[in-house]
């Protein structure tokens, strides 16, 4: 399995410790070993500060069931011959306290749910682990664009700023598997961050405060992710973001 697009680059120590660079995953208790070892390794709490482990469910969990064992107990259910769910344990391993204040985070909206129908901040918190991007970047000006849909301006015309003084990192697990059979379409979702620092690392305990402000999906910006400079060969061109099926503008009110 290639893992050679630059949305890895913050995990590829941990891909080339768990050796996941192979066609499929390993069979299951072996790739659960290997991650739970990276765990243990790492020291990796829930938000409750329990040891964190990997464990292969007998069946499908809920939505709410599967957040609420993960905050009580700290085992996540791993379907480890799946890269959706492997690629879910790399995220945790790599930015452990996002994955823990997000898991909180839908706790705590679970607890105050009174029916069975998932609100908004739930929808949101699910959208950012499945496909959320921080947008990290030491100028608002830049990620306001990206809110703006204003694609071409951004990634073309303030390209240089866009490479320098900007970073973009996908932690979102389905769209990590996306990624690796890359195309046009895919589409990220935006948690903005605003530091001086662009190490990831650095920028982690912004994320996690970042959350508390979340509370429907309409807050988080669509991202082309190949339209980010670097990401595609494709994109070196002007043209590359003419294509509207892609770089969709926004919608005009009609009045």
């Amino acid at each position: 399995m290639k893992f050679d697009h630059p949305a890895f680059a913050p995990y590829r120590p941990l891909i080339d410790a768990l050796d996941l660079g192979r066609a499929q995953p390993a069979p299951a208790p072996a790739c659960l070993d290997a991650l739970n070892a990276q765990a243990i390794r790492l020291d990796i709490r829930n938000a409750g500060g329990l040891p964190l482990r990997f464990f292969a469910p007998d069946g499908r969990l809920s939505a709410r069931d599967y957040e609420t064992h993960i905050l009580q107990t700290g085992q996540v259910p791993t379907r480890a011959d799946t890269w959706h769910d492997v690629l879910n344990a790399l995220v945790w391993l790599r930015f452990p306290r996002f994955k823990a204040a997000l898991n909180a985070a839908h706790g705590s909206a679970i607890a105050g749910e009174t029916g069975s129908t998932r609100g908004r901040r739930r929808d949101a918190l699910t959208v950012l682990d499945e496909s959320g991007v921080w947008v990290i970047s030491r100028n608002p000006a830049w990620p306001a664009l990206l809110a703006e849909r204003a694609w071409r301006p951004l990634f073309w015309d303030h390209r240089h700023a866009v490479e320098t003084t900007m970073r973009f990192v996908v932690v979102g697990h389905a769209l990590l598997e996306k990624l690796l059979a890359p195309y046009p379409g895919m589409t990220g979702k935006c948690l903005t961050l605003i530091a001086e620092s662009l190490d990831p690392d650095v920028v982690e305990e912004l994320s996690v405060h970042a959350l508390a402000g979340i509370d429907s999906p309409r807050q988080l910006a669509p991202l082309p992710v190949q339209g980010i400079p670097g990401w595609d060969p494709a994109n070196a061109s002007a043209a590359y973001y003419a294509n509207q099926d892609v770089f969709r503008p926004a919608r005009r009110l009609s009045s």
